[in-house]
Parts: C-alpha cells; structure tokens; sequence
C-alpha cells in the first residue's frame, strides 16, 4: 500500500511537471514566437531601408563625380582642341609670311639687275623679317591629358567591384612545369609552399624557373579586365603581379627575379617592408598593417595593374603601364606559403 502511494505521489509530480511544460510552450507559441516574429520583421525592415539609404548614398555620390569628371573630361578636350586651333592660326599666319616674304625675293630675283638686286638687298630687304617664326615643336598643351579622370572614389569603387564580381569567377590555375624547385603544390594545387631545401626536378625544363623561387599561371590575359585574390598571411616574404612569357627564367643572377626586369610587375613584401617592383626600380609602400588577403586586378586596355586589400578596402599601390604583349599571372614565394583565393 506504501509503495503504491509512492509510486501515485511519483505520477502526480510528473503529470504536474508535464503540465508545467506544456503551459511554457503554449506561452512561448502564443507569446514569445510572436514576439520574435515582430522583432525580426523590424529587423528585416530596418536592414532593408538602411541597405535602401546606403545604395541611395553610393548611387548619389557616383552621380555627382560622374558630374564632376564629365565636366573636366569637356573642359580638357575644349581646352586641348582650343590650343590646336590657336596653333593652327598661329602657323597658317607664319606660312602666309613666309609665302609672302619668298614671293618678294623671288620677284625681286627675278626683275632686278644685278646693281638694282645690290641696292635692294643692302637697304630694303632683311633677312630679320622672318625673325620669331620658329620651328614647329611637340607641346603637351597640344595632348589631351588623361590624369583629369582619376578619382580616389571612382578607383576604390571600380576596385571593389571588380574583385567582388571577377574574383573567384576567373579561375586561376598554377602551371607546375614553372615551378621553382624551392616551391611545391598542395594537393588542391592552390597554396604555393617554401622549402629552403631545393627538390630534385627537371631543371632542363624550358619552362621552369631554375633559381629563384617563382611560379606562373597557365593562362595569361590579353584583353578586358581580371581579378584574383590571394591568402597572404602565411607568409612575410612573398611577391604577386603579372608578367609577360618572356620574363627570365634561368640562372641567379638579379635580372631572374621578379620586378628587377622589364617583363614583371610586381607587389612584394619582405618582412615588414613592402614595395612594388618593376624594371629594378622599387617604390615604398607605407603599410600600419599587413594585409592577410592581396587582390590583384588587371585593366588591359586600360593599361593598369593595381593591388587592393579587400579587408579595409584600400588600394595599396596602383600602377599604369601600356603592355603590348599578354600578361600572366606570377608568384614568389620565400617564407611559408600563399594560397589563391577561388
């Protein structure tokens, strides 16, 4: 009997606990799940009109400096094509001069005689009348100058949206024949790996950078614009840009390294110094931190290559550069690793 009270007592405190389960979850059904239905649409609606004045922004902004680089567009060709026609009034006055001054002394060639053609020559014609018609020369006034398009805000804002659109979208894959023999591949042939100790490769192989620690990609660009990103943070000695397929590949002297040759344009760091390279003329780059991912973006027709970090939105350093031939892409690796981004 004792154990049967127990054991009822037992399914009582159950059945009341059910209850007390049962009475939350109607409260949570019928009054926080409501609730938290309300507060995510506010959310949503918040999200949504802030995304709504922020594109707003943006789109107001680019309206006006797409206004202002117009007007220095129209302004520099009115003042380019201005400078042409004064030349050319300039010059057609100089000819008629001239065409005047010839005509003279050819008529005076022609109907003096000889004592006449003395007198006139001593004391009527002088050979100063044609004196400030110079030579025609070259004048940048004559050119259209392009710097009248740069703008900080339309850089940053075609950068962004190039990497955000094309990076990952053009895949990049590195050519393994290229590879020095201080690099090796992962097995998703991505991350590009450093050993101070050299492995035994075919050194022969045309292809292959024999010496320094350099590796290109399978496909180059000739046309439009590309993008790819890489994971740097890795590695503190590194180098990424473009090059063209005539870039040295054999031997240590300095012309093998990339950006210390006309055929590569690179971004490099080593250790905490950081510079861009070309043609063996280095130019500082002042970084307070170093970025953990580098997009690389190249404008062929534009003739620009530019490196950006896509974490703060920057543009660490951006240079033009008119290439005539096809561009791949290029690494270097001296500390750890790099992987591309895709």
């Amino acid at each position: 009997s004792i154990t049967c009270s127990v054991s009822q007592d037992k399914l009582v405190d159950r059945c009341e606990r059910l209850q007390l389960q049962s009475a939350a979850i109607a409260r949570h059904v019928d009054e926080v799940l409501p609730a938290k239905d309300q507060a995510v649409l506010n959310a949503a609606n918040a999200a949504r009109e802030l995304v709504i004045q922020r594109l707003l922004f943006v789109g107001k902004a680019c309206e006006n400096e797409e206004q202002r680089l117009l007007e220095k567009v129209h302004t520099e060709e009115e003042r380019a094509h201005q400078s042409i026609l004064t030349q050319q009034v300039h010059w057609t006055e100089a000819l008629q001069k001239l065409g005047a001054l010839r005509t003279y002394l050819v008529d005076m060639i022609t109907n003096l005689d000889d004592q006449g053609l003395v007198v006139s020559a001593e004391g009527q014609v002088s050979p100063e009348v044609a004196e400030g018609i110079l030579e025609p020369q070259e004048s940048l006034k004559l050119n259209f100058n392009q710097t009248c398009v740069q703008s900080p805000l339309l850089h940053r804002l075609w950068a962004s949206a190039v990497l955000c659109c094309l990076a990952g979208s053009q895949e990049i894959h590195i050519n393994e024949k290229t590879l020095s023999p201080h690099l090796s591949l992962s097995e998703d042939k991505k991350t590009l790996i450093f050993s101070p100790k050299k492995a035994k490769v075919d050194l022969d192989c045309p292809e292959r950078f024999d010496h320094w620690p350099n590796a290109l990609a399978t496909a180059a660009f000739s046309s439009g614009v590309c993008a790819w990103k890489v994971s740097v943070e890795q590695s503190c000695a590194y180098k990424l840009g473009v090059c063209y397929s005539s870039v040295p590949r054999k031997g240590s002297a300095n012309e093998g390294r990339l950006g210390f040759n006309a055929a590569s344009w690179v971004f490099s760091r080593y250790d905490k110094e950081f510079r861009f390279l070309h043609a063996g003329q280095p130019q500082p780059v002042e970084l307070i931190k170093a970025p953990a991912q580098i997009g690389v973006l190249v404008d062929f027709a534009g003739g620009e290559v530019l490196f950006y970090d896509p974490d703060s939105c920057t543009i660490l350093f951006s240079h033009r550069e008119a290439f005539v031939e096809p561009v791949y892409p290029v690494f270097a690796v001296a500390h750890q690793s790099i992987s591309l981004v895709q």
